[in-house]
């Protein structure tokens, strides 16, 4: 497999879908539905990057606008989300990016990040390693629950019953900060890079997170994935090393 050659049709189409978002000036609402909301920006994002990967490789798709193009099995597929932080983007908020995984079966291979507003491009290969635009990165060395931040959210299929939400609260209180960005994708990349130590969602849509698990695995750290509530929803773990992994599935198994 030629993943350097992957990853390069990957990064020029973030790139372009990005150069998009940014001249994009009316962000029209396309749907608005409960805690949901798209723009027609999502989908001219889309557009742009099915394009460009479209033009070198044929290899199935399972993208947040048009669901499975192709058939999504045990062979390789790209998982693309237009724009992640669709929110963020539609208040004028920077945290927002393009995000293109390319996964075999259940194994994630690569995942590229497109801060566009920050012009911070994101790029990782499995067991290769991870970059910030040409500068390597790599997780934090922090392995103790006390001293660890945590990324996370309240995505749009998530759980919101008290007993949920109680259970949700004893399941970060260990961190010695919370943080909500409003994009998976960037939230996971900062595990990525070292700037958050671990993040967890839980019935997050695949496409939010494929590229981030890359991401987070190229760069030395660890990832738990668990079936969600729907086909494409997963719960989603992912920590900056191993040590602080088990540090926490041990704290959390342990006061069950």
């Amino acid at each position: 497999m030629q993943k350097e050659a992957y990853l390069q049709i990957a990064k020029e189409a973030a790139l372009a879908a990005g150069k998009y978002l940014l001249s994009e000036s009316v962000k029209a609402i396309n749907i608005e539905q409960d805690k949901d909301i798209k723009l027609f920006a999502d989908k001219n994002s889309e557009k742009i990057i099915l394009d460009c990967l479209k033009s070198q490789y044929d290899i199935p798709v399972l993208t947040e606008e048009s669901g499975e193009l192709g058939t999504i099995g045990e062979g390789l597929y790209w998982i693309v989300d237009p724009i992640d932080g669709t929110y963020n983007y539609l208040k004028g908020l920077d945290l927002c990016c393009v995000s293109i995984a390319l996964w075999e079966g259940t194994t994630p291979i690569l995942g590229v990040i497109y801060e566009f507003k920050n012009d911070k491009l994101y790029t990782g290969i499995v067991g290769k390693g991870a970059w910030c635009n040409h500068e390597r990165i790599s997780t934090s060395q922090i392995d103790a629950l006390g001293k660890a931040s945590l990324a996370t959210g309240f995505p749009v299929y998530r759980d919101y019953s008290d007993q949920s939400l109680v259970q949700f609260t004893e399941s970060v209180k260990c961190f010695k900060k919370i943080r909500m960005f409003g994009t998976a994708a960037t939230s996971i990349t900062y595990v990525a890079a070292g700037k958050v130590d671990a993040y967890m969602e839980e019935d997050i849509m695949l496409w939010d997170v494929a590229a981030g698990v890359a991401l987070v695995l190229a760069a030395g750290g660890a990832v738990v994935l668990e079936q969600g509530n729907k086909k494409w929803t997963r719960k989603t773990m992912c920590f900056a090393n191993d040590r602080l992994k088990e540090n926490y599935l041990n704290e959390i198994l342990g006061n069950r």
